[in-house]
């Protein structure tokens, strides 16, 4: 049976209900110590007000998604993105919703940085031969996303396992894995 996918028109009459519960933004407004109570009317505005956000934010997305090459139906997070990205008005959004970077090229960046670092030293890539394995299975790093706060991640990882191999001995960093820690693609 298939599904009903069409597309609820929005109310062309005002109702004077919100489609947002004004019970649970009270319960939001009063999460926050800064504010001691709040009556119904502004909690009513604030409800009025997060639905327009959001419904602004939409068809920022909407359009993104049709001036895409492909014409999808469907929005994805990099509409939403990107329609961060470009509009002026969603710039404060961008650090909670930001841009994908590919896997592929935030390893490059990493075995550029690890070549400035180490001249002389032959580095292996992330994913080439580890620990004398060769990874031939599995899903590919470059088709994996990462966003900024991931990429932080690993940058700290990457950092934290120079670190323990640099320091001599024979241990061989922290994990003994080679890789980087629990981002380590397996095969």
């Amino acid at each position: 049976m298939p599904y009903n996918t069409t597309a609820i028109p929005p109310a062309e009459e005002i109702t004077g209900h919100p489609a947002l519960p004004v019970s649970r933004v009270k319960k939001i407004i009063r999460l926050d110590d800064d504010v001691a109570g709040c009556s119904n009317s502004a909690a009513f505005l604030v409800t009025i007000a997060a639905e327009m956000f959001v419904q602004y934010l939409a068809e920022q997305g909407l359009k993104m998604t049709q001036g895409d090459r492909k014409q999808r139906k469907t929005m994805q997070y990099k509409d939403l993105a990107s329609a961060v990205a470009r509009t002026n008005n969603l710039e404060f959004l961008s650090d909670t919703i930001p841009q994908t970077v590919p896997y592929k090229q935030v390893r490059e960046k990493k075995a550029a940085k690890t070549l400035e670092k180490e001249k002389g030293q032959t580095v292996l890539p992330i994913g080439g031969v580890a620990n004398g394995r060769r990874k031939t299975t599995g899903t590919t790093a470059a088709s994996k996303k990462v966003t900024p706060e991931i990429e932080a991640i690993v940058d700290r990882e990457v950092e934290m396992e120079e670190a323990g191999s640099s320091g001599g001995g024979t241990g061989g960093g922290s994990g003994g894995g080679g890789g980087l820690g629990r981002f380590a693609f397996s095969g």
